[in-house]
Order: C-alpha cells, then structure tokens, then sequence
C-alpha cells in the first residue's frame, strides 16, 4: 500500500511540475525573451496579419515572386505540412517535375539553361518560405515586366532581402519571398 501512494503522489507531482509549471514558464521565458518568434513570427500590415515570415504562401500573379511548390495539401497547408515521399526513381515525381519544368518554361520564355532546383522540387516540409538567390534572379525580369518597373529596381530590391546562412554556416543564403513581395508592393 505504501508504493501504491508513493506512487500515486510522484505521478501527481509530476504531472504538475513537467505537465504545467515547465511548460507555463517555458511560454512565459518564450514570451519575454522571444516574442515574435513564440507567436509565429507574423508580419502585420495596417493592423492586419499577412502572413508568417516562417510560412511560405502562394502568389498567382506574374507581378509577385513565387515561392517554391508545396507538397503540403493545397499548398503551404499548415495542417498537411510534409513532403511528397516521392523518391528519385518515381514516375509520378518525374512527370510532376517536368509539367512544371514545362508551366515555367512558359512563364520564362526567354529563359536559356536550367532551372535552380528550388525552382522545382518541394521543400520537405512543403512550408518553406524562401527561395535560392538564383531563383529569384531568374524570375526578377519576368515580375519588372509585370509591374512596369526596371529589372534594376528588382535587382536591387532582391539584393536587399538575401538572407545570410543560419548561424552563418547553416544552409544557403535565401530570399524570403514575403518580404520580398511587400517590398515590391510599397514599390508601386
């Protein structure tokens, strides 16, 4: 009977101090030493959420940037996030890679030579907010012409929102396409 209580009282402890006490002061260290980030980095515009800077989005319109294709649901579902599991060999992948191989080459007639492979293949999270510097290089005459503006402007403006390596020797230096798209609107 003893072991039973003992028992009983360490799974009340516990639950208290690691299921409530840890994660509220957790959320509240977050909170005060990181706000913006554990509350989703959201970008706000005329007191409206846009977005997340974390989240990529889809952009139709050839005057906006594109971001890469998402495998997630519909695109960019939070809900679905993950990728296609497609592997190497896979015929449905290839297909999927060239018909969009194809939709591009259409967007970006003038274009001689190979897409960056961000151009093409998902993220693994089908969530990724950012594209390869050269992605956005190559799509930046198609978005001036779009908006009437120089491919100069575009150039620069692309330039200014190069991110850096994460801890500056994590992954490639990128481009967050929201940003970015913001910036082109307050262009016009």
């Amino acid at each position: 009977m003893k072991t039973l209580i003992t028992s009983l009282i360490m799974t009340v402890v516990l639950t208290v101090l690691v299921g409530i006490i840890y994660p509220l002061a957790m959320t509240g260290i977050g909170q005060l030493l990181f706000s913006k980030q554990a509350n989703g980095s959201l970008i706000v515009k005329d007191g409206k959420v846009i977005g997340s800077e974390l989240i990529g989005q889809s952009f139709a319109s050839a005057k906006f940037f594109h971001g890469r294709p998402s495998a997630a649901g519909a695109g960019y579902d939070g809900m679905a996030s993950g990728g296609s599991n497609l592997g190497p060999t896979s015929k449905a992948l290839m297909e999927r890679l060239q018909h969009d191989a194809d939709s591009l080459r259409a967007l970006y007639p003038d274009l001689k030579g190979d897409f960056p492979a961000d151009m093409l293949t998902t993220s693994a999270s089908g969530l990724d907010p950012d594209i390869s510097i050269a992605n956005a290089m190559m799509q930046a005459p198609v978005v001036a012409r779009a908006n009437n503006i120089s491919v100069d402007t575009v150039n620069a403006l692309v330039h200014r929102h190069i991110e850096g390596r994460d801890l500056g020797f994590l992954g490639e230096p990128h481009v967050n396409v929201l940003k970015l798209n913001l910036e082109l609107i307050g262009k016009k």
